[in-house]
């Protein structure tokens, strides 16, 4: 592979385009902007994920317990009134009928990844806090990515308080997931971390990394887009090579396939699902710095 035909082939394309590409446990084989900070869309849901789980861990909550499905939330702007999801700008018709009712956490957080719910989210964020997203991106060892609001949460939006993530970051993060998984890490117990990463590995939203890799082949992936931007980050295990890191943020006014990013022709997922390949191509010599 070389990585430098790649980038002067990303250097020819608007806006800002990130990637950190390495096999678990090592340093980085490539990496592109990877400090650059983008706007964190719906991959912010990872560190939402985790707080859940080591929430559940410390005996805080209970996955299975059933909650309230409700849509009014605290906004993270002091003295702001609450505030509410739109249902057409969501992904997941599941969530929105059980408003009303009740939903164990579990199933809400599996619908915040496999169909990218923003209700299931702020419902999650509302049970964990956070303070313990934060702390999730501090024990990933993560250096810019914030996570400062719900989703929808537009008067804290306003005030300048916002989500943000670097490809470096959410390397890191998806990294304490899944290296080592059969010892304790700063994350959760292997147990959680496995939990966590079948829940990634479901993923329904298969049009930008996963399309850029062999049918049937094994990723634990977050995905999130709004217009112009869109970005993935996942981890790859292949048969044939050791596992490792792929994550390509974009914030490029390439055409996006609106508020539901359900459109496999867009621009930006071509982008990753290329560059995805580009990495599954050079999957055996993903060696540090190569």
């Amino acid at each position: 592979m070389r990585w430098d035909e790649l980038d002067a082939r990303l250097d020819r394309m608007p806006g800002t385009i990130s990637a950190s590409v390495g096999r678990l446990g090592a340093a980085p084989a490539w990496t592109r902007l990877p400090d650059a900070t983008h706007y964190a869309a719906s991959t912010m849901k990872l560190a939402v994920l985790a707080a859940l789980y080591r929430a559940a861990e410390a005996g805080t909550l209970d996955l299975d317990a059933p909650v309230t499905v409700h849509n009014e939330f605290d906004s993270a702007r002091p003295g702001a009134p609450r505030f509410s999801c739109a249902r057409h700008y969501d992904n997941d018709d599941a969530v929105w009928a059980r408003v009303g009712a009740t939903a164990p956490l579990r199933w809400l957080a599996q619908r915040m990844i496999v169909r990218s719910s923003n209700l299931a989210t702020n419902i999650v964020i509302g049970h964990v806090g956070l303070p313990a997203v934060a702390e999730v991106w501090a024990l990933a060892g993560a250096r810019h990515s914030v996570t400062g609001r719900g989703i929808e949460d537009f008067a804290a939006r306003d005030a300048g308080i916002t989500n943000l993530v670097t490809t470096a970051d959410l390397a890191a993060l998806l990294g304490a997931l899944a290296d080592g998984a059969d010892r304790p890490g700063p994350l959760a117990s292997p147990a959680g971390r496995a939990a966590m990463l079948d829940v990634l590995v479901a993923q329904e939203h298969r049009e930008d990394l996963a399309a850029g890799l062999p049918p049937s082949t094994r990723i634990a992936h977050k995905n999130g887009w709004v217009r112009g931007v869109r970005h993935g980050a996942g981890v790859v295990f292949p048969d044939d090579a050791p596992p490792y890191t792929v994550v390509v943020c974009t914030t490029t006014g390439l055409t996006d396939g609106g508020s539901t990013g359900e459109d496999p022709e867009d621009d930006a997922c071509k982008l990753i699902a290329a560059i995805s390949r580009r990495v599954w191509d050079a999957r055996h010599d993903l060696a540090p710095g190569g």
